[in-house]
């Protein structure tokens, strides 16, 4: 937990109201989203019970397994899932757009979806049950002694990849409902109870009269506010076994009876979560949008669109490990999202950057003075580079020859050349590079030089990161295995179980 979130915590414990951790909201949210909140059997990770999904707030599709130890019906499940999950995410590919990647000669134009699916769960324990679900129907076959329907395995495919793009920080095809409240707000509580969406509701948005504490209180009581799944509660548990044995036992129209009040039980369980995460995106989308979260988002559209045209082509499962250098590949993928989303929010948000002045990583001050006719030497003519200076009134922990950058003018670099102290101030002093519109000699811009007398920030924080150069997978060298072959469901996957 970092010191302003710690801050926050035990400022939301003394008001008894969550506190902001953010000024903007840094996850896209689409204008319709497919949201599903799963229930599990008890005693089994990923035995599919119940689950209420859909893209309408106000009407949700339910399905069911009445008795979920049955294998057909669990892959009938599966199957009205795929019927609702699929052509949503087809329809997001309906209409496209162009762009370009690569610069100067190596500048190339592509097409992408101008809408990319989005799929809600409640919680980080939804996110787990998208990725076991997937794992257990992406390698099913669908011919032979346990073959499936083709929507099975398609729809093993598509939920892997959104578990996969759940794991990159700042993408938005995945969210769980109460990481993204979390990562907006800080409750009261502990990491632990924050993963329960009905408590961080309670602390963001308490009812009238109650505060974050009592209101959170509240949600305990699993007869009010059930547990956000995929894991049921105890004491459901007991009266749902009760009703699956009967209805085992029953037959002809006492069975069918038993099998509606069944759905309807597992209804009752599931809507006050549905209602909680439309609510939860309501008060997420009460933040007005980083400026980067749109350029996240075109990525995100630009990797669904990659990863359908293979599908189309290819159309060959996640393979249950990553070889070595897909691996070492996604590896590199990972870091440089987590650099990059740490700069880009830092950047976007003055709350998230105070964070960083706190560390160290960045200072704010007023610009005392600028000196717009300074030049170094260089190899054919003089290079123009202005200096500014930055009085500050906290100590600055960057080094002099540090490389910064303002969130304010972040195409332009500016070197620290000098720190001095003065009247228990500190004076910065920085030389611009680039950023001048093209203007090789003063005056400049307007606009592209910071004015005396104008607040600004500068952190070590770069927006500009580097993957680093791996081989292509049909470049694989054989120390590693050579290049790999598609993953190919075995027999063996086809009869693997449900756990």
């Amino acid at each position: 937990m970092s010191m302003l979130s710690t801050v926050a915590t035990l400022r939301a414990t003394q008001t008894g109201r969550a506190q902001p951790l953010a000024t903007v909201r840094h996850q896209h949210l689409d204008n319709r989203p497919f949201a599903l909140v799963p229930l599990t059997l008890a005693g089994e990770a990923c035995a599919p019970l119940a689950a209420l999904v859909g893209t309408e707030p106000e009407h949700p599709v339910l399905l069911t397994v009445r008795q979920p130890r049955d294998r057909a019906l669990r892959f009938r499940f599966v199957e009205e899932l795929a019927a609702l999950l699929l052509p949503y995410v087809e329809e997001c590919l309906d209409e496209t757009e162009t762009y370009t990647t690569g610069r100067g000669k190596n500048a190339e134009e592509r097409e992408r979806a101008r809408r990319g699916p989005q799929l809600l769960v409640p919680n980080g324990e939804g996110i787990a049950y998208v990725r076991r679900l997937g794992r257990l129907t992406r390698l099913r076959g669908t011919d032979g002694p346990h073959a499936v329907h083709p929507d099975v395995p398609m729809l093993g495919k598509w939920l892997t990849w959104f578990a996969d793009q759940a794991e990159f920080p700042g993408s938005s095809t995945m969210l769980a409902v109460s990481r993204a409240l979390t990562a907006h707000w800080a409750t009261g509580q502990s990491s632990a109870e924050d993963s329960h969406l009905a408590a961080v509701v309670a602390w963001i948005d308490p009812p009238e009269g109650r505060t974050g504490p009592e209101a959170a209180r509240e949600t305990e009581n699993p007869l009010l506010w059930p547990p956000a799944g995929p894991a049921t509660d105890a004491g459901f548990d007991g009266i749902l076994d009760d009703l699956i044995t009967r209805y085992s036992e029953a037959e002809g129209r006492v069975r069918e009876g038993l099998g509606e009040r069944i759905d309807r039980t597992l209804y009752e369980q599931l809507r006050p979560t549905w209602d909680l995460v439309w609510r939860g995106v309501g008060l997420a989308g009460s933040l007005p949008e980083g400026s980067h979260v749109e350029e996240r988002w075109a990525f995100d559209r630009r990797l669904f669109s990659d990863y359908a045209a293979y599908l189309r082509e290819h159309g060959h499962p996640q393979g249950k490990r990553d070889r070595a250098v897909g691996a070492a590949r996604r590896l590199a993928r990972l870091e440089d999202a987590v650099s990059r989303y740490q700069a880009q929010r830092a950047y976007d948000d003055p709350l998230v950057m105070a964070e960083y002045e706190l560390t160290g990583e960045a200072f704010s001050g007023t610009v005392v003075a600028r000196d717009d006719d300074r030049y170094l030497p260089g190899a054919k003519f003089p290079l123009w580079r202005p200096t500014i200076t930055v009085r500050t009134e906290r100590p600055v922990r960057l080094t002099v020859g540090t490389t910064v950058k303002s969130p304010g003018r972040p195409r332009q670099p500016a070197e620290i050349i000098d720190i001095t102290s003065h009247d228990e101030a500190h004076l910065v002093t920085l030389r611009l590079s680039g950023g001048f519109a093209g203007k090789r000699k003063p005056p400049a811009p307007e606009g592209t030089l910071a004015e005396i007398g104008e607040a600004v920030t500068y952190t070590e924080l770069d927006l500009d990161s580097v993957l680093a150069k791996l081989p292509a997978e049909e470049d694989t060298p054989w120390t590693h295995g050579g290049p790999p072959s598609p993953y190919e469901p075995t027999t063996a996957d086809a009869e693997e179980e449900w756990a």
